[in-house]
């Protein structure tokens, strides 16, 4: 596993809710995303594992066919302890220029607030679909698929968005990128060990989207399922055939580092959602 400890540091100019370093590695600019053991204030609410999560749920959408954010996992060493890490590559360069989802809209539709309503989100991607002539709306679903599989609980506005070329304007959905809070990382070693047959289950089936109908969360798998959203049908048809089960398991074997018991809770939750997936295709959309 790759030691950071050394790595040339610069003046950290990345947002979010972790503790991070900005480093240069091979010449190329990284965010170094820490766990972060207790992130909110009087709550024992254990991040530890969010290096793991990060790393784990990018290769996961890059073993599907995705463009995503490259990743690595390593460790660094700080006040005598030794800490797992993820590093997150800068994917703009001096080239392009990120545009989150949530100032897009922002600028967009001047009238309300944007929240995570999934029909105020998919008006928004139908704008800048006709502004810009790209396709968007394809994506944004294909990327709802795999974070529905992968159970990333946290997919907001201000976590995925567009990249544009600062010369020639040119506009794309940005590389994927922000997998933290997928795969359970508030769990440690000791409470996986801990879960019974139900609180498997549990796991593996109800796990909830930020986004929003009604203003309540969205059931990934209830949603999926119930076949209501055409866009999303489609997209579990698109995407489904690049989930490769097998060689999602054989990554997650060959991670260095990690403990058994953890490995064999990513393979167990991911192969039964896998099931749940293939039985809509077969049973709804077949």
């Amino acid at each position: 596993m790759i030691d950071f400890t050394l790595a040339q540091e610069e003046f950290n100019l990345y947002k979010g809710s972790e503790k991070k370093k900005t480093i240069l590695y091979n010449n190329k600019k990284y965010l170094l995303k820490f766990p972060d053991p207790i992130r909110e204030k009087n709550k024992n609410i254990s991040y530890i594992n969010n290096a793991y999560s990060e790393y784990v749920g990018s290769n996961i959408f890059k073993l599907c066919n995705f463009s995503v954010q490259n990743t690595i996992l390593g460790i660094y060493r700080y006040q005598m302890k030794e800490k797992i890490v993820c590093a997150c590559e800068d994917f703009l360069g001096d080239e392009y220029i990120l545009q989150e989802f949530l100032s897009l809209a922002m600028s967009i539709n001047t009238d309300k607030k944007i929240d995570t309503e999934l029909d105020d989100i998919v008006e928004i991607l139908k704008q800048l679909e006709s502004d810009f002539k790209v396709s968007i709306i394809n994506h944004f679903f294909d990327m709802f698929i795999i974070d529905a599989f992968i159970g990333n609980t946290n997919r907001d506005n201000s976590n995925w968005g567009f990249i544009i070329n600062k010369n020639t304007k040119e506009f794309a959905f940005a590389p994927i990128y922000d997998n933290g809070s997928c795969l359970n990382p508030l769990l440690e070693d000791h409470d996986l060990k801990a879960l019974d047959e139900v609180e498997l289950k549990n796991i593996v089936y109800n796990v909830y989207s930020c986004l929003k109908i009604n203003n309540k969360k969205i059931h990934y798998f209830e949603f999926i399922k119930s076949g209501s959203n055409n866009e999303c049908n489609k997209a579990l048809k698109r995407v489904f055939p690049f989930i490769d089960i097998k060689k999602i398991s054989e990554f997650i074997d060959n991670i260095e580092g990690m403990s058994k018991i953890r490995k064999e809770f990513y393979k167990y939750v991911l192969n039964e959602r896998y099931k749940i997936l293939e039985k809509i295709i077969k049973e709804k959309l077949g």
